[in-house]
């Protein structure tokens, strides 16, 4: 009786009676692999997909995520574990310290500069020009208010003369015979309330052009100025901590920090510079506006003002209307010369 030769299991490819590849050991090897994996990792969170033996496809194996990573499937390719993405709480705490860090720094700077120990950056030129904007801003509020007290009394003033010529018109209707004497008062109160209308239509464009000079133009550079301050404080403070830094022991450790302070400090420098040369061009633009509209501005209240004393009415609308003044009910503010233009 001849012996049976061995047979080796992979070489066995089961066949169906309709002549197709019976899958059920495939089928059957997958069910074991699967009772073989870890019981951390659960059958809904694994796919295991195979090819021919003829295939060049590599095998894919999907896993649920994983500690510090996330799943990324490739079709055909291996698994990849991308990196973490950053949690937005993370970055605002970020910025959160950052922000307590400079503004700490910040802090110390300034106190360090009132008790007279740290020292400070200085344009002495740029700071003298802030200093006579300054007080030149003061003096054009008292201006100002001045000027709206001015247009306040005449508006009342004009008031009482129209009441007083209108009293003295009705008393010309009902006094035969004294017609004619309360008829004239009635016609100077009314000349005189209508030259003081055109006066004070001068005097609110005088004020609305020096209103606009100096609660926007003007502290539309004190702004500028207010941001070129906090640069050179935030400037100065770095630079003080680079200079302590610098003082101290080189090594390992202290390396790194040097070379981030200095980086840190150059950022700040640039921003320093940068706001330096912003107030300095803001400055001089100011200055030419404000020559300009100040110029025309004063002949305008000049010339009203000597014309309606003068008690001369043509010339009085002449310069009106040589500065583009458009009347308006008394009380009530004119557009502003640089609104205008």
């Amino acid at each position: 009786m001849a012996q049976e030769s061995p047979k080796n299991s992979a070489a066995e490819i089961p066949v169906t009676s309709n002549g197709e590849v019976d899958d059920s050991h495939e089928h059957g090897y997958h069910r074991d692999l699967k009772r073989s994996l870890p019981s951390g990792l659960g059958l809904s969170e694994t796919q295991i997909t195979s090819h021919g033996f003829d295939s060049t496809k590599e095998g894919v194996i999907e896993a649920g995520a994983s500690q510090g990573g996330q799943r990324t499937h490739t079709k055909g390719g291996p698994v990849i574990l991308a990196d973490e993405i950053k949690n937005p709480a993370m970055e605002k705490l970020e910025l959160v310290r950052k922000w307590s860090l400079n503004t700490y720094k910040c802090t110390r700077q300034i106190i360090s500069e009132k008790l007279g120990r740290g020292s400070r950056t200085v344009d002495l030129e740029l700071e003298a020009q802030i200093d006579i904007l300054r007080d030149n801003k003061k003096k054009y509020e008292n201006i100002l208010k001045l000027a709206q007290t001015l247009a306040t009394q005449l508006f009342q003033m004009v008031h009482t003369q129209k009441q007083l010529g209108d009293a003295f018109a009705d008393l010309s209707l009902k006094s035969l015979e004294l017609h004619e004497e309360f008829g004239y008062n009635a016609d100077t109160q009314k000349l005189l309330a209508k030259n003081g209308e055109t006066l004070l239509g001068a005097i609110n464009f005088f004020i609305a052009s020096v209103n606009t000079l100096v609660n926007k133009t003007i502290e539309d550079t004190l702004m500028t100025v207010k941001q070129y301050e906090n640069a050179r404080i935030e400037y100065d403070a770095y630079r003080t901590d680079l200079e302590e830094l610098n003082l101290g022991p080189r090594d390992a450790n202290t390396l790194p920090k040097i070379e981030q302070s200095q980086h840190l400090f150059q950022i700040h420098k640039e921003k320093y510079d940068k706001m330096r040369s912003d107030v300095s061009v803001k400055l001089k633009f100011l200055e030419e506006n404000k020559v300009k509209v100040l110029r025309n501005q004063l002949v305008l209240f000049h010339s009203a003002v000597a014309a309606y004393f003068a008690g001369n009415q043509k010339q009085l609308e002449l310069t009106l209307k040589q500065f583009h003044v458009k009347l308006k009910t008394p009380g009530v503010d004119a557009p502003s010369w640089l609104e205008e233009q």
